[in-house]
């Protein structure tokens, strides 16, 4: 035991005696995990700007806007023509959209009420608040009409009205009965949440904490198969080979030693994620402990056989960071492997930082424990395995 903790500590003075490690350690993933998240905006995302003109100013369409108002991805302004003009040129806000005068009017006469909207070109925010907000909100003002429309086709086909005025009576007061109702109509459909877990929803902080934990902590495991070729390019090994130390040892200790400081990096990155960014690792202690072990034993397998198929440190520090940043963007740790295709997304399965991902977001996202956790976490222990047991067998000293 004392063998392994002084190879151990021997290897992790050896990486940090150069200061710019610090660089690759700390400084790199808490900057680049800050500017992918947003700036640290944390678990709420910012909202789109919507402009509203509301030239109308009827009870229709200050229904219309207060439905606008509802929706909790956008933030709605309702300002004078002449300051949505100048906003939208400045492009502080990605859509305008102006109620005219005669919007109830023409509701109430049967015709679809005109809307005018304006969106910058190419622009995804401006499309999601047309086609979700604005279409959904218009959808539910008009229903109270279709259902006194409705009403009074109904009326008519039963007995004609004696006089125009008896008929716009009637569908006054249809109207306002449909609206009643659906004031006090029962919710059909309710939504809950996990209660062990308060971040249970997509958020760009979320995703960029597990990401650059997964990328900055899977390169320098890796980096173990450097740490290999120079110890054989020193003839280190080879002077081992006179002292009582068994191969087992050696690995043990030098695989220890960086594991160590991986989980060190990994406690640090999720501090600033919950601290900084205001984000909720989960509620399972025990699971995150799990998940952060088996990740760090698969990453340190792989980077134990790349060692033993290296020749030079040169050739194993391109690849460690080579090979690292491309198994994490492929296994979703710079976006949601949600936009890859389910082909691609499938054949990712081959990659631990793809499992690695999947386990923290299910903690940070989905509020899973432990016994949740545990298949992935298996997988990943899998890995370690497989890649240990590659890289024992084809050890050499020398």
């Amino acid at each position: 035991m004392n063998k392994i903790i002084a190879i151990a500590w021997k290897d992790t003075l050896n990486r940090f005696l150069d200061k710019s490690e610090l660089l690759f350690f700390l400084i790199l993933p808490v900057v680049f995990t800050l500017v992918l998240s947003g700036s640290g905006r944390g678990q709420s995302e910012k909202k789109i700007s919507l402009l509203v003109v509301d030239q109308d100013n009827s009870s229709f369409s200050t229904e219309l806007v207060a439905e606008f108002k509802k929706s909790e991805s956008v933030e709605v302004k309702t300002i004078s023509l002449e300051e949505a003009q100048t906003q939208f040129e400045d492009k502080k806000a990605p859509i305008w959209l102006t109620i005219p005068a005669g919007f109830e009017r023409s509701l109430l006469s049967g015709m679809e009420g005109p809307l005018e909207i304006q969106k910058l070109p190419r622009n995804n925010d401006a499309n999601t608040v047309e086609q979700g907000v604005v279409t959904s909100a218009i959808s539910t003002v008009n229903r109270a009409l279709a259902v006194a429309k409705n009403s009074l086709a109904e009326a008519e086909l039963l007995r004609p009205f004696a006089s125009v005025e008896e008929r716009q009576a009637y569908f006054a007061a249809s109207l306002t009965a449909a609206q009643q109702a659906f004031k006090v109509a029962p919710q059909r459909v309710s939504f809950t949440r996990p209660p062990e877990a308060k971040q249970t929803s997509f958020s760009m902080a979320s995703q960029a904490s597990t990401g650059q934990l997964v990328t900055w902590v899977f390169i320098p495991l890796l980096g173990i198969s450097a740490l290999f070729v120079w110890e054989r390019e020193s003839h280190t090994l080879q002077r081992l080979i006179t002292t009582p130390t068994r191969k087992a040892t050696f690995l043990l200790g030098a695989v220890t030693g960086q594991l160590a400081a991986g989980i060190v990096q990994m406690l640090i990155l999720i501090g600033f994620g919950v601290f900084v960014l205001k984000l909720n690792w989960g509620n399972s202690y025990s699971g995150l402990a799990v998940m952060l072990v088996s990740f760090g034993l698969a990453a340190a397998a792989l980077g134990t056989t790349m060692g033993t198929f290296i020749k030079t440190s040169r050739q194993a520090s391109n690849l460690s960071i080579a090979l690292g940043m491309a198994m994490s963007l492929l296994g979703g740790a710079w976006w949601p492997s949600e936009l890859f295709p389910q082909s691609v997304r499938t054949v990712m399965k081959v990659l631990p930082t793809s499992w690695a991902m999947q386990g923290f977001n299910d903690m940070v996202l989905r509020g899973k424990g432990l016994v949740d956790i545990l298949p992935t976490a298996g997988v990943l222990l899998g890995f370690a395995v497989v890649f240990f047991t590659i890289g024992v067998l084809r050890f050499r000293y020398e």
